[in-house]
């Protein structure tokens, strides 16, 4: 008998650690990672499970009794508000309850715009001159720029998202999230969280990086990670306006050639990551920094992206255009972008166009 209730009250723990598992993960999942957003009303006087009811009919939530028992346990049963809410289905459980219960209607979001080609930092100092956040927030959560968490011991290593967008996967972990940020517009809550910007940027991303996109990537025997470094490169390398990306694309396959060949990319993009300026000409010293991101120095791509491109300069990534360009240049206050196949061209045109 004592070996039954022993039996039975092991069953019993490991049935409760089960369920708790259970529990955590699904709060914290979201129902469909790549759903699109949609408004609801909730109704003065609804309850709590016609409220879940209501968002697992709009296919918001996959479970109503999921969705009551994490709103009665974090004690938001009572604090759940009428009003209309811009919700998605890759919203979490705890998200979505969240949300409702701070009554984090339409009328009070505030709207945030990132440029193609923000670093992260950049992305963070805006957020701060908007007076949302500090910009340690922002760059705690995804990752300092430049750093590299496997050597540093004393800084804590940012959020792994990995689990919830697969397009992370190609990432290495010990670095942030630098390039997977998507500059666009976005609209918060006044209230919202830092973690709630990046989980929209990171929502955005994966809707942007189409499944065609990926399949060329996989087809070409690159990664994810390479092509988004690549990228970071390219948009700020090409002048990209009005849609069009075509000197982006010769750009690209030049540069995909210089990998090919085993050439440096002696890309300005990646000194301007290292030394946080914009300069028309970089010196030999500069040139010479001792650095994983000089691309001078070092063949292949730098270990990270170097800035947060836009759709146009991954898609340019992802279907270079091949010439047999070896060199290019943009001049001071144009759009336009000179190529020269001879590296004795290429100096033509530097005394031409460069001052």
């Amino acid at each position: 008998m004592k070996k039954l209730l022993s039996y039975l009250g092991i069953f019993i723990i490991l049935g409760l650690i089960t369920f708790s598992l259970f529990y955590l993960v699904n709060i914290n999942s979201a129902f469909d990672k790549k759903g699109e957003e949609k408004i609801i009303t909730i109704v003065a006087g609804t309850g709590l499970a016609e409220i879940a009811q209501q968002l697992k009919d709009d296919d918001l939530i996959q479970s109503k009794n999921l969705f009551v028992l994490y709103a009665r346990n974090s004690g938001l049963q009572a604090k759940l508000q009428a009003g209309e809410y811009q919700l998605s289905s890759a919203m979490s459980v705890r998200s979505i309850a969240r949300a409702i219960s701070k009554g984090k209607a339409n009328s009070q979001e505030v709207k945030v715009q990132f440029i193609e080609g923000w670093t992260t930092k950049e992305m963070s100092s805006y957020l701060e001159n908007q007076g949302m956040w500090q910009s340690e927030e922002l760059l705690e959560l995804i990752g300092f720029p430049q750093i590299d968490y496997r050597f540093e011991k004393d800084i804590e290593k940012p959020k792994d998202y990995s689990d919830r967008f697969d397009f992370l996967k190609d990432k290495p972990d010990y670095y942030g999230l630098e390039g997977y940020l998507f500059p666009d517009t976005y609209l918060l809550y006044q209230d919202a969280e830092i973690e709630d910007l990046v989980i929209k940027m990171l929502e955005n991303f994966d809707r942007k990086l189409t499944t065609e996109m990926r399949e060329e990537i996989k087809r070409q025997g690159r990664s994810i990670h390479e092509v988004i470094t690549m990228a970071s490169l390219i948009e700020k390398e090409a002048t990209i306006k009005n849609g069009n990306n075509t000197d982006a694309k010769i750009i690209s396959g030049l540069f995909w050639d210089r990998i090919k060949n085993g050439q440096a990319l002696e890309s300005c993009a990646s000194l301007a990551y290292i030394l946080g300026e914009y300069k028309t000409q970089y010196s030999l010293d500069d040139t010479a920094i001792e650095s994983p991101y000089n691309t001078y120095r070092n063949r292949d791509l730098p270990p990270t992206p170097v800035s947060n491109p836009g759709f146009l300069a991954i898609e340019a990534a992802v279907y270079p255009t091949y010439t047999n360009y070896n060199y290019f240049l943009s001049p001071v206050g144009s759009d336009e972008t000179v190529f020269s196949v001879t590296y004795e061209e290429h100096l033509r045109n530097k005394v031409k166009y460069l001052p």
